[in-house]
């Protein structure tokens, strides 16, 4: 079987691997730690719950234009009747109130969420000097409007859909994804997006070994200017899944070898170990969906680590995936 059945002693040692080799990566460089950068996170849902009128909704959004543009999609310029009428009847839902109260007592001030920001446009500000700061806000759309905004000029937040699995309201989403939408996995689901800025990859090479090392791209991405978070919240796979595709490692690999997958461009083919599923049956019942993805974050692991002198930004520039997998000599042992 893919998932050996583990003893307590063993799943704790795995655990507790994975733990200490985090703490160790968790220092920040002393240069990327004294950039000084302000990023401020503006909470929209206050300004707008706090309307008493539908001109006071409209005095909002004309206030936050680019919010309205990237957000809304609107032109707060020209605006339209029915979305003013829209927004005001978000305003005046007393069950919507209730769980922009609830949202509210569950992030607090954002403190931890602006520290993990700052810390990542700290690194991603050594690495490209160039990069303009976002305006950050926050704000609470009744699970209506998109969880994310990243782009260039704006971060928003759509914290609702982060409250956890206590909220009154969830995502409709399955379980398995709704996992993923904790406070604690906002700041690294911002930055996965943010790292798109950056991943080069070549758009005609169809090859699931491709895809692969552009998602481990992503995620290496994420991992290197968040050094705090444990691959778990930047994946979004639970502790015991991490400790058990890093035990089946050899056998994942063997799999996707022994089925001539890294080769593979059709899409019918390579979605079933990229693409969002409970799980991958092919491998084993327990085999967590996107295992492709969490494999090619492992084959750019042992890329950089066999080529020390690559920084960052070459990386994320390379277009040649097969350049990283030849160079990254990744071939994980089967165990017995």
């Amino acid at each position: 079987m893919y998932l050996i059945k583990h003893s307590q002693i063993f799943v704790f040692l795995s655990l507790l691997l994975v733990f200490s080799c985090q703490k160790k990566s968790c220092e920040i460089d002393s240069r990327i730690a004294a950039i000084n950068i302000n990023l401020p996170i503006q909470r929209l849902e206050k300004a707008l719950y706090a309307s008493k009128s539908k001109e006071d909704v409209q005095r909002f959004l004309q206030a936050n234009s680019l919010f309205a543009r990237k957000y809304l999609q609107v032109d707060a310029n020209h605006l339209d009747n029915n979305l003013i009428n829209s927004l005001y009847g978000l305003v005046t839902n007393p069950q919507l109130s209730k769980f922009v109260t609830e949202t509210e007592k569950t992030f607090g001030n954002l403190e931890p969420q602006q520290r993990d920001l700052v810390t990542a446009f700290k690194h991603i500000k050594y690495y490209y000097p160039k990069t303009n700061l976002p305006q950050v806000q926050t704000f609470v759309s009744g699970l209506l409007g998109p969880d994310l905004v990243v782009s260039d000029s704006i971060i928003v937040l759509g914290l609702d859909y982060f409250v956890g699995d206590k909220a009154s309201y969830r995502p409709k989403q399955p379980n398995y994804i709704l996992d993923r939408y904790k406070p604690q996995n906002l700041i690294p689901a911002v930055m996965l997006q943010q790292s798109a800025k950056f991943n080069s990859t070549d758009l005609d090479d169809k090859r699931m070994m491709a895809q692969m090392i552009y998602y481990g791209k992503s995620y290496y991405f994420t991992q290197h200017v968040l050094p705090c978070t444990p691959d778990s919240t930047i994946i979004g796979f639970s502790d015991q899944q991490i400790a058990d595709v890093q035990y089946n490692e050899g056998k994942i690999w063997a799999h996707l070898v022994e089925k001539n997958l890294l080769f593979e461009t059709n899409h019918f083919k390579t979605g079933k170990y990229l693409e969002e599923r409970p799980t991958v049956p092919e491998i084993d019942a327990k085999c967590p969906g996107r295992i492709g993805r969490w494999v090619g974050w492992q084959i750019v692991r042992k890329y950089m680590e066999e080529n020390p002198e690559v920084t960052l930004p070459q990386l994320m520039a390379e277009k040649d995936a097969q350049k990283i997998f030849n160079n990254s000599h990744y071939k994980p042992k089967r165990r017995s």
